[in-house]
């Protein structure tokens, strides 16, 4: 990561090297292993902020570079961070999924919602998805998490509508220009999916 090296402070520095060495000791970890450790070095190294905060922006997608070098960042930065991370430890695109969600807020029956990112994990094409969430630092299945309800998905190669299997004819460069603008900036950190 010398994007972060040239750009932040030496805590940042430093998290950008445990990252690195993260890296290096979780890449011939299982699949679900590598899930667990991926979700667990972030809910240890990242707090939350506010695009407002941190950038003065009311949305913008930060890259892994810029969420380690920050130390804080918002649920579409944790979930990029995620998917990132997981794609760089060879978990296979089709496994991986960002989902924008409504989530509850308050106690169950509670109509007050609001927007949120995760990321969702499928060890097959058959089984219910594992969520990761910069809300809890648990690694739940889907079915424990009916406080979220999704409203589309994405990954690199592909955008769905809500809940469904159908999978637009789109690209989701196209159709989502904060996602295209994060992944035209990624080589410039050294980061190729």
């Amino acid at each position: 990561m010398a994007f972060v090296s040239s750009q932040y402070s030496s805590v940042s520095i430093a998290r950008a090297e445990q990252y690195r060495l993260f890296l290096n000791d979780h890449h011939y970890a299982s699949e679900l292993d590598m899930v667990h450790a991926v979700n667990a070095f972030f809910h240890q190294h990242i707090t939350y902020a506010t695009d407002q905060e941190l950038y003065g922006l009311s949305d913008y997608w930060a890259s892994p570079a810029e969420l380690l070098g920050a130390g804080r960042g918002d649920c579409e930065d944790w979930a990029i961070a995620k998917y990132i991370t997981l794609r760089q430890l060879r978990i296979d695109d089709t496994k991986l999924r960002l989902i924008y969600v409504r989530t509850r807020l308050g106690a169950l029956g509670s109509p007050l919602s609001q927007a949120h990112m995760v990321l969702a994990y499928y060890p097959t094409a058959e089984s219910e998805p594992l969520i990761l969430d910069s809300l809890i630092t648990a690694v739940l299945p889907a079915s424990q998490r009916d406080d979220l309800t999704p409203v589309f998905s994405f990954n690199a190669e592909g955008l769905w509508a809500g809940q469904s299997e159908m999978r637009s004819t789109q690209s989701p460069r196209a159709r989502l220009s904060r996602w295209r603008d994060l992944l035209e900036r990624l080589p410039n950190e050294g980061i190729l999916l």
